[in-house]
């Protein structure tokens, strides 16, 4: 015969894994990653979310809005859910107030003048 049978080498037996242990190092990459997540950027976008809440809640006669939608105008009467809103002279809109993105408290000057 010319070619000889092969035999596997034995090993030293393997120490015995905690599985615990073992999970916990898995799974603690996803930990981390979700924990990031939540400290990068679910926190900070519920803060902003409480701010622009606090801002429409807010809102009264005299500020200058910037509704969703991009319309700008000077608010004239402030309801419960609905503002009125000046967009030119003469021309006034009801506005849902969830809708306003933006909000310039009275006195506020433009950059420009």
């Amino acid at each position: 015969m010319l070619i000889s049978t092969a035999h596997a080498q034995t090993t030293a037996p393997a120490a015995p894994v905690d599985g615990g242990t073992a999970a916990l190092v898995q799974f603690a990459p996803f930990i981390l990653l979700i924990v990031a997540f939540y400290f990068l950027l679910i926190r900070p976008q519920q803060k902003r979310m409480k701010e622009q809440q606090g801002a429409i809640a807010a809102v009264k006669k005299g500020d200058e809005v910037t509704t969703a939608g991009g319309v700008i105008g000077k608010v004239t009467r402030v309801e419960d859910a609905v503002v009125e809103v000046e967009i030119a002279s003469g021309v006034k809109v009801r506005v849902v107030k969830s809708t306003l993105a933006g909000i310039t408290p009275l006195g506020g000057k433009p950059a420009n003048d």
